[in-house]
C-alpha cells in the first residue's frame, strides 16, 4: 500500500470503520483497566490493546490516534516485525498477514512528535494480541508406535501412550486434541479390547480385553489411532492417524494352586508353602486376612514367598482363604488380589467321643429275634469320611446277664443294635446296661448304652366322657384361653410311649383355631384358643377329639369309639372394627402432578358387612383429600418434594351405622423429583478478595448446588459469565460437576469491588438456569488480608472527643468528693455527742 493511499478523509474513514467492525474485535483498555466502548475506531493517544485474528488480509486499518497540538505526527517502535505501520495522521494498520505461531503478542510503543521530531506525548504501550485460527493440522510424533500389555492387566490402567502436537493455541478449541481408536485388528465378535483416553492418548484395556486377551490365541494386535483438533467436535477439524502394534504377553500374576499342609507340623516355622509374582520387579506384596482371624498364621516377603508361621489345627479350622496383593511404590494396587487357598490335612489326633453320658433305647417286650432297637453313634473330630474318623463298634459287657449273656448285637461299622438271642420279658429284667467299645485306627473309647424293656401297647386310650356338651364363646376370646378340659386313660405301663396320650382334633376345626395341650403327668388335655374365633365364618361347629398313643398298637388292637369325644362350640358375634388389608399404603407420583389427580386408593372391610366411610387425619399441609365412599385419594394442592419428600397421612375407616367403630392405616405419598429449582451457590461467598495491585492473574473457587434430588445419572452443572462484556476481564472454567473457578484474565484492575454475575445451568430435563453474583474486592493487603484505613464511623467518638469525655468525668467525680468531704466536716461540728465535744475526765 502506498503511503499516499492511507491519507483518508473523515468520510472514507467512517465507511471503513463500518467494514472493520465485521472482521475485528478491538479491546481498548486504558491503564486503569476500564475498557472503551465497542465500535470505537479513533481516539486520543493512550495505552491500548487490540485483538486481531491471524490470517486476515493485510493493509487493514486497526485504529486512528488523534494528536493534540503541537504534535503533528507519530512514531511507532517495538516489535513491529515490519508488519505494523502508522501514518502521520495517526492511522495504525498492518501490511502483512499475521501469524500467531510466529508471534502471539506484539509489544509496540507509540509516541507523538512535533514538527521538529521531538516527543511531545508518550511513548505509550500498544499491545497487539494475535488471536488463533485453526490453521495447523495435528501431527503424531511417530508414524508407528509399539507397545506390550500383560494378559489380565487391570482395565483402564494405561500401558502406553501416543502423542500428537498442534501448533495452534492450546487454550482454544483449535489446539485441543481428541484421540480415538479407529480400527482394531483382529476385532472378534465386534468387541473392542482396547480403549484410549481421548485427551491424554493413554491406551489401556477394556473390561472385555482384560478378561479375553490370551497370548496363545492372539499374541499381536494392531490399532489405527486418529487425532483431531477442535476437540473432535467440529466437522471442519483437522486430523492425523498413526499405527500402534501391541504384543500380548503372558500374565504371571496368577493365583497359585491350592496348598495342602498337614496339621500340627513340628518342623521349625515359618515354612514356605507357595509363591506369587508380579509381572515387573519392584512390587510391594502384602496379605489380606478377610476372615478376620485373631491370629493370622501366614506371612509374605518382598519376593512374593508365602509362609505358614505356626502349626495349624484342622479341628479348629480345616481350610484358610486369604488374598495376596501387589502394590506400587505409592501404595496403589497394580492388579486384582490373588486368592490363596490352604487346606489343612488331617492326622489322627482325636479319640472317639460318646455323644452323651448314657444313650437310652427302648424295646417292647415280645419283640421278635433280630428286631432293631436303635442306632448307636459316637463322634470323632478328625476329618469326616477319612480313615482317621472311621469308627468300629463292639459290645464288651452286658448287665445283668439274665436270662443269658450276649442278648444284644451291634453292627461293627453301622452301630445298629439288635436282639441277638431271644425276645425280652420285662419280668426277667426291666433294664439292661451295655458297654460299647468305640475305636478308630489308633484310639479306643468306652460308652454306656441303656436298654429299657417296656410294656407292649395293647390297651387303647378311653375317654371318661364321649360328649362334653356345648360351649358358647364370644369371638374376641383371648388367644391362649383354656375353654375345655378333657380326660382319657390308658391301662398300659405308666409313663411309657404305650400309655402316653396325645389328643388330636379330627373334625370341626379346619382353620386350626383350637389346640389341645396334654399334661404329661396326668394325660389331662387342655383345649385352648390358638387363633382368633370368627363368628362370620364359623358361628357353630361340632368339634371331635381323638386320643391316641405315640407308640403303635400291637397287631390285632385298633382304636374304636371309646377313643373319640366331641363337644359343640358356639361363637357369638362381637362388633369389630373395619379391617385394612395392610397397614401402610404407598403411592409414587411426580411432584408436578396436577391438582385433582387421583394418586392412590385405600380399602377396608367391615367384618359385619357394614358400609365403611373414609377420612384423613394428620393432613397437615392439606395436599390430599379422600373420597369417603370409594377410598380414592386425590391431590388438592401443588406438591413439592423439596418441602416434604414423603407425605404421610392417616386414613380412618369408620363403619356407617352400628357403633361407628373405626380403625386407622397409613398412606405414604412418595414424591418423585422434577427439575424445578434453579441452581444457586452452595454457601454465602462473602469476603472474596484479591490483593491490589495484582502481580499475576488469580482465581477463586466456588461451588454450586440446587434443591432438586441429586442423582448419579443426572448431568452436572455448567458455568458461564452472566455478561459477555466481562469476558475480556474474567473467565469461568469448570472444575467438576459442582465446582468452578473464577479467574482474572489480566492484572489491570482498580482498587474497588466488582460484582461478577455467573450463569449456572443444571442440565436437567428441562434444564434450569440461575444467575448468581460473586462480589470480589481488589484491596491493599496486610499479612494476606484486606487493609482498610479506619474512618470516623457512626457512633464511635474521635480521639479528641474521647479525651474531653474522660476529663469531664474526672471533674464531676472531684466535685462529688469535695461536697461529701465538706458535709462530713459540718456534721462533726454540729453533733454534741461527738467525742470532740465531750469534756476530758481526770
Amino acid at each position: 500500500m502506498r503511503k499516499s493511499s492511507l491519507k483518508l478523509t473523515a468520510d472514507y474513514f467512517g465507511r471503513v470503520g463500518e467494514s472493520l467492525s465485521k472482521h475485528y474485535t478491538s479491546l481498548c483498555a486504558d491503564q486503569t483497566g476500564a475498557y472503551g466502548q465497542e465500535g470505537k475506531f479513533s481516539g486520543p493517544l493512550k495505552p491500548m490493546t487490540f485483538s486481531i485474528f491471524e490470517g486476515q488480509e493485510p493493509s487493514q486499518i486497526i485504529f486512528q490516534f488523534k494528536a493534540n497540538p503541537p504534535a503533528v505526527t507519530f512514531e511507532l517502535t517495538g516489535e513491529t516485525d515490519g508488519i505494523f505501520k502508522i501514518e502521520k495522521d495517526g492511522l495504525l494498520y498492518h501490511t502483512r498477514v499475521l501469524d500467531r505461531e510466529t508471534r502471539a503478542v506484539h509489544h509496540l510503543q507509540l509516541a507523538a512528535l512535533d514538527s521538529q521530531g521531538a516527543i511531545v506525548d508518550g511513548p505509550v504501550p500498544i499491545i497487539i494480541e494475535v488471536k488463533d485460527i485453526n490453521d495447523n493440522r495435528p501431527t503424531f510424533l511417530q508414524t508407528k508406535y509399539e507397545g506390550s500389555v500383560r494378559q489380565n492387566s487391570r482395565p483402564g490402567k494405561p500401558f502406553m501412550y501416543v502423542n500428537a502436537t498442534d501448533l495452534d493455541d492450546p487454550a482454544t478449541p483449535n489446539g485441543q486434541l481428541f484421540y480415538q481408536i479407529v480400527i482394531q485388528l483382529p476385532k472378534i465378535n465386534n468387541v473392542m479390547y482396547f480403549q484410549i483416553d481421548n485427551k491424554t492418548g493413554a491406551i489401556s484395556l477394556t473390561p472385555e480385553g482384560s478378561q479375553v486377551l490370551d497370548p496363545i490365541k492372539n499374541p499381536y494386535y494392531n490399532l489405527v489411532v486418529s487425532v483431531k483438533d477442535m476437540g473432535g467436535q467440529n466437522e471442519n477439524s483437522f486430523s492425523d492417524t498413526t499405527s500402534v502394534d501391541i504384543t500380548v504377553r503372558e500374565n504371571i500374576w496368577k493365583a497359585p494352586e491350592p496348598v495342602e499342609i498337614r496339621e500340627n507340623l513340628t518342623d521349625p516355622h515359618p515354612i514356605k508353602i507357595t509363591q506369587v509374582q508380579w509381572n515387573d520387579p519392584g512390587a510391594h506384596y502384602s496379605l489380606i486376612n478377610k476372615e478376620k482371624l485373631p491370629q493370622f498364621p501366614f506371612s509374605i516377603d518382598q519376593e512374593g514367598n508365602i509362609y505358614v508361621t505356626q502349626p495349624l489345627d484342622r479341628e479348629e479350622k480345616d481350610s484358610h482363604v486369604f488374598f495376596a496383593t501387589a502394590k506400587d511404590e505409592n501404595g496403589k494396587p497394580l492388579a486384582y488380589p490373588l486368592e490363596i487357598r490352604v487346606k489343612v490335612i488331617d492326622i489322627n489326633d482325636n479319640p472317639p467321643t460318646c455323644l452323651s453320658q448314657v444313650t437310652v433305647f427302648e424295646v417292647q417286650e415280645n419283640e421278635v429275634l433280630g428286631s432293631s432297637i436303635g442306632i448307636f453313634a459316637a463322634h470323632d473330630m478328625d476329618e469326616a469320611n477319612n480313615i482317621n474318623s472311621i469308627l468300629k463298634y463292639r459290645l464288651v459287657d452286658q448287665t445283668p446277664k439274665v436270662p443269658s449273656d450276649e442278648l444284644f448285637l451291634i453292627d461293627e461299622y453301622g452301630g445298629k443294635v439288635q436282639l441277638g438271642k431271644r425276645s425280652l420279658k420285662k419280668q426277667d429284667s426291666p433294664q439292661y446296661n451295655l458297654t460299647v467299645e468305640v475305636s478308630d485306627i489308633d484310639f479306643k473309647t468306652l460308652c454306656s448304652l441303656q436298654v429299657n424293656v417296656i410294656d407292649i401297647n395293647d390297651q387303647i386310650p378311653i375317654f371318661e366322657r364321649s360328649d362334653y356338651g356345648s360351649k358358647t364363646l364370644s369371638e374376641d376370646t383371648a388367644i391362649g384361653s383354656t375353654i375345655l378340659i378333657i380326660q382319657a386313660t390308658d391301662d398300659d405301663e405308666p409313663f411309657t410311649g404305650s400309655s402316653k396320650i396325645l389328643y388330636k382334633i379330627v373334625q370341626g376345626d379346619t382353620e386350626g383355631r383350637l389346640e389341645v395341650v396334654t399334661d404329661p403327668m396326668t394325660n389331662t388335655g387342655y383345649v385352648k384358643i390358638r387363633k382368633p374365633l370368627d363368628f362370620e365364618t364359623e358361628p357353630v361347629t361340632s368339634i371331635v377329639f381323638k386320643a391316641e398313643n405315640p407308640e403303635p398298637l400291637v397287631n390285632g388292637i385298633e382304636y374304636n369309639a371309646s377313643s373319640f369325644a366331641s363337644f359343640e362350640l358356639t361363637v357369638t358375634d362381637v362388633n369389630e372394627v373395619p379391617v385394612f388389608p395392610q397397614q401402610i399404603f404407598q403411592a409414587n407420583v411426580s411432584e408436578d402432578t396436577a391438582i385433582g389427580t387421583k394418586v392412590g386408593t385405600v380399602t377396608a372391610r367391615d367384618p359385619e358387612g357394614l358400609t365403611v366411610s373414609y377420612s384423613l387425619k394428620d393432613n397437615k399441609r392439606g395436599w390430599l383429600k379422600i373420597d369417603s365412599v370409594t377410598g380414592d385419594i386425590f391431590s388438592t394442592a401443588p406438591l413439592d418434594r423439596e418441602t416434604e419428600s414423603v407425605y404421610r397421612v392417616q386414613v380412618v375407616a369408620t363403619e356407617v351405622g352400628g357403633s361407628s367403630l373405626s380403625s386407622t392405616a397409613y398412606f405414604h405419598l412418595v414424591l418423585m423429583d422434577v427439575n424445578d429449582n434453579p441452581p444457586r451457590l452452595a454457601k454465602d461467598y462473602t469476603g472474596l478478595f484479591f490483593c491490589h495491585p495484582l502481580s499475576a492473574p488469580g482465581s477463586l473457587i466456588f461451588e454450586a448446588t440446587d434443591d432438586d434430588q441429586q442423582s448419579v445419572r443426572r448431568p452436572k452443572f455448567t458455568f458461564a459469565l452472566g455478561r459477555e462484556s466481562l469476558q475480556s476481564d474474567w473467565e469461568v472454567s469448570k472444575i467438576n460437576g459442582t465446582h468452578a473457578r473464577l479467574s482474572t484474565k489480566h492484572t489491570r484492575f482498580e482498587e474497588q469491588v466488582y460484582d461478577i454475575p455467573i450463569l449456572i445451568n443444571d442440565g436437567g430435563q428441562p434444564p434450569m438456569e440461575g444467575i448468581v453474583s460473586l462480589s470480589v474486592t481488589f484491596c491493599q493487603c496486610v499479612d494476606g488480608s484486606c487493609f482498610r484505613p479506619a474512618g470516623n464511623q457512626v457512633g464511635i467518638p474521635t480521639v479528641g472527643m474521647a479525651v474531653g469525655i474522660l476529663l469531664t468525668t474526672f471533674l464531676v467525680i472531684g466535685i462529688i468528693l469535695a461536697v461529701v468531704f465538706i458535709r462530713m466536716r459540718k456534721d462533726k461540728v454540729e453533733d454534741p455527742q461527738s467525742p470532740e465535744n465531750k469534756p476530758l475526765r481526770s
